[in-house]
């Protein structure tokens, strides 16, 4: 089975080296590049390199040296279509199949980069209204170069002549999208794009995959016009400036998306380099693996509009699925980043940039956006939506965000957290329901939520959802043992993190014939935290030969600790609603429940002894 070069090439555009290599052995920076023991000879002394800005490896002892797929193919001794499979499988990218033999790819390039230079030179060798339009821009001449800027005239066929005069075919210009067809019986041919300012869109490997056409007179439609899809350009796989921001991306860590070329350009000549644009649609899966091998970190700009703001939530989910930190700005006064930029220069957008909202922040502003909050009904609408957002947040930016809204509505933190661990269907406890409605409804706890024990340190808590030392010893047992795998599953709520138990599912995913678990595949399968973490369990946590008694001991521990929890989340609820209006009735069952659990705990312990 052969796949074909459009294929292959979007694979390489997705899959960062750095991540792929990583996974295999262990990497460390070393300036701009990593350098590692190379895993093709015996050596004690690191002389493996691996260039990110090139996807490129290169060992100095062996010579071994290649791009991604043939690492994969070294390291795993597979055949070329077999790594480039196994590459799409892990990255979840579709492999398109040639039919026949392999397509031709660099006919396409190459028509595509006799049409950029055309472009360029109507627009650089003669007095045209492109050129007085980019004037009328301020865009310095040094950047149109840089970007290639080019103009597509209003006669109706001058791209056709040019490129028929250089050997090209009709067939090939018209899968560009470069030319149409029409007339009487369907034989002229005439130029997609007339009377435009040109805007090539380059790859990150050099290659000019498709164009955008902006247009100068105003009553010219569309506004935007860019190129079709085809065998070279599919928008879903790129961004705009990427081929000329990456280094700087990668330098800074972060990215600066924008909804057009003309922001891409003026922030670039602003000396704002870190920036791409989108290709006039949403941002896609692809396009975020992509910005995933550059930077962690990504500063969506777009128009403070109801439709930027409606990009920006579908662009935030997108980025924060590929583990990204996402955030959001708008520029101020209704300006788009071009005009703001020249307008009041590079620090000052910066300064938004610095300024951006977190992912949280950004949900939460719009959830609650046009409630009334000194309105009784508008309050708990509030409280309902801030705990929506909540509930999709890893535990330590809900606790955090929880501490924040509860200051700003000036309501307790444990109502928002209750309120969050409350299922949409109704199924969590009606008493606790009904407390935090009446707290919500205006009891003066602005105290009491700075009080929230632990809040001070919310802010320390990591993204990452960290397993506890219980379900390190679980798992531990597990890779001793395999025969645990199942006792386990009948126990749940022992794993109870999402890492965990997306542990467990890798170790299930990879046990022998004999049952036995292979720890190379296990490792070779986690992402980068999952994989640290099973490292620090397997060098930190010592399981004693008495297996059965160390599992029953966990048992109990995790009945303890649920059983303690339920106290401290009751605990906060009667704290909080202390001041409330709360029905006596509930206060007091609220109690009654607390001591019983506490009894509980003291006979666990007492059984312990």
């Amino acid at each position: 089975m052969a796949y074909t070069t459009r294929s292959i090439s979007n694979l390489k555009d997705q899959v960062n080296i750095v991540d792929v290599i990583g996974r295999s052995i262990p990497l460390k920076r070393a300036g701009s590049s990593y350098k590692a023991v190379c895993p093709f000879h015996n050596e004690k002394t690191p002389s493996f390199n691996v260039n990110e800005q090139r996807q490129m490896f290169y060992c100095f002892g062996c010579q071994a040296s290649g791009d991604v797929i043939e690492f994969v193919k070294r390291f795993y001794n597979l055949e070329f279509n077999e790594a480039v499979e196994r590459l799409a499988r892990e990255y979840s990218i579709e492999l398109e199949e040639t039919r026949g033999r392999g397509e031709n790819l660099d006919k396409y390039y190459q028509i595509n980069k006799d049409a950029a230079n055309y472009f360029y030179s109507n627009f650089t060798e003669r007095a045209n209204k492109g050129y007085s339009y980019m004037k009328s821009r301020n865009i310095n001449p040094k950047y149109l170069k840089k970007f290639g800027i080019g103009y597509a005239d209003e006669e109706w066929s001058s791209l056709y002549d040019y490129l028929k005069s250089k050997g090209h075919e009709e067939s090939d210009m018209m899968e560009l999208g470069l030319i149409s067809r029409g007339g009487k019986d369907n034989s002229k041919y005439f130029d997609k794009f007339r009377g435009r300012v040109i805007f090539p869109i380059i790859n990150t490997r050099g290659k000019v995959i498709g164009f955008g056409g902006r247009a100068i007179n105003k009553d010219d439609n569309p506004k935007y016009l860019n190129s079709q899809e085809s065998k070279v350009f599919q928008k879903k796989n790129n961004l705009y400036g990427l081929n000329l921001s990456r280094s700087q991306v990668s330098k800074l860590g972060y990215i600066i998306l924008v909804e057009g070329y003309m922001d891409v350009v003026a922030l670039y000549q602003a000396g704002i380099e870190n920036v791409a644009a989108s290709l006039g649609t949403a941002l896609t899966e692809q396009q975020a693996r992509m910005i995933k091998r550059y930077a962690k970190k990504v500063i969506l700009c777009y128009d403070a509009d109801s439709a930027g703001h409606a990009a920006a939530l579908r662009g935030m989910e997108i980025l924060r699925k590929e583990g990204l930190d996402v955030r959001v700005m708008h520029v101020t006064d209704g300006k788009d980043p071009d005009e703001f930029v020249k307008a009041n220069g590079k620090d000052a957008f910066l300064a938004l940039v610095e300024n951006a909202a977190h992912y949280g922040d950004y949900k939460i502003r719009n959830a609650i956006d046009g409630l009334n909050l000194d309105d009784h009904y508008d309050r708990i609408r509030a409280i309902k939506r801030i705990a929506s957002v909540l509930r999709a947040l890893t535990p330590g930016e809900r606790e955090e965000y929880a501490s924040k809204m509860a200051r700003e509505l000036d309501l307790s933190k444990a109502v928002l957290l209750e309120e969050a661990s409350t299922e949409p269907d109704g199924t969590s406890d009606r008493m606790a329901d009904r407390l935090a409605d009446r707290v919500a409804n205006g009891a003066d706890d602005s105290e009491g939520a700075r009080r929230q024990p632990g809040s001070e340190n919310a802010s320390e808590t990591s993204e990452f959802e960290e397993i506890s030392q219980l379900e390190g010893e679980v798992l531990r047992l597990i890779l001793r043992n395999e025969e645990y795998i199942s006792r386990v599953e009948e126990i749940p709520e022992l794993l109870e993190s999402d890492t965990s138990r997306r542990i467990l599912g890798i170790i299930k995913d990879n046990l022998e014939e004999d049952c036995s678990v292979d720890l190379g595949r296990v490792l070779d399968q986690a992402d980068d935290l999952d994989r640290k973490a099973i490292y620090n369990i397997l060098e930190n946590i010592v399981i004693s030969d008495d297996e059965e008694k160390i599992f029953r001991g966990l048992i109990k521990k995790n009945r303890l600790n649920r059983l303690q929890r339920e106290v401290e989340r009751i605990n906060d609820i009667l704290r909080y609603a202390g001041e409330s209006e709360a029905d006596s009735d509930e206060m007091n069952g609220l109690m009654r429940r607390s001591m019983e659990l506490q009894r509980e705990i003291a006979k666990e312990k007492a059984e312990e002894n």
